[in-house]
């Protein structure tokens, strides 16, 4: 079970350290409030351990970014809507980091810094200047380099957030977005991602792909 104290904590340091200093509105409010949108009912994988996950992997690999601060606060919002049944997630947590983020006392380059971040997760394709861009989106994508059987958790969860999808349109989408993240040059955009992740997340990547492309038995 995530550390809801703790991540408070990591979150009322980020802000700080966007902000440049403790003045400001008081970050907590804004923290409980993003808490009680990762832990809405409607999420199986995109809970509050995926997002200790992703600032763990922040954390991680801050020494490959500009303003790692600017990236964990992406991180929290970067999946701050989500309903599995709309198609627009990621623009509506940027848009709410543009209103929440000015409110806390963040500065309007840093604000829209954040948003820019959170819309880079609809592809995971930052530009190869983009320092910030592929902490984030590797951060988010390490899950892909998992053990065996924490993948098959992840998928299982990401099965459970789609069950109102048929199984045929869930694989056949599923296995769009396998090939997708295969297609691209690399996974993984950090130096870190590359040498420590890639290898693994591609042997799993293409490991559930075979199973999505192996036809289901017949029902009984």
């Amino acid at each position: 079970m995530a550390d809801t104290e703790d991540l408070r904590a990591r979150f009322v340091r980020a802000l700080e350290g966007v902000r440049g200093s403790a003045e400001g509105p008081d970050p907590l409010p804004y923290a409980d409030r993003l808490i009680a949108r990762w832990q809405e009912p409607q999420r199986r994988y995109h809970t509050l351990a995926h997002l200790t996950a992703v600032l763990d992997r922040v954390d991680e690999l801050a020494d490959h970014a500009d303003d790692p601060d600017v990236v964990r606060l992406a991180a929290w919002f970067h999946d701050a809507v989500y309903l599995p049944d709309r198609s627009e997630n990621e623009e509506r947590s940027a848009r709410l980091a543009e209103r929440a983020l000015p409110e806390a006392g963040v500065s309007a380059a840093k604000t829209e810094e954040v948003a820019r971040l959170v819309r880079l997760t609809v592809t995971h394709d930052p530009a190869d200047d983009d320092r910030d861009g592929q902490v984030l989106c590797d951060a988010d994508l390490a899950v892909l380099a998992s053990a065996p059987s924490a993948y098959a958790a992840y998928t299982a969860a990401i099965r459970e957030e789609y069950q109102f999808v048929p199984n045929d349109a869930f694989r056949e989408g599923r296995a769009d977005i396998l090939r997708r993240l295969l297609g691209l040059r690399s996974v993984f955009r950090t130096p870190y991602g590359q040498e420590h992740w890639e290898a693994t997340a591609r042997y799993n990547l293409r490991g559930e792909l075979d199973m999505l492309s192996t036809p289901l038995p017949p029902s009984a």
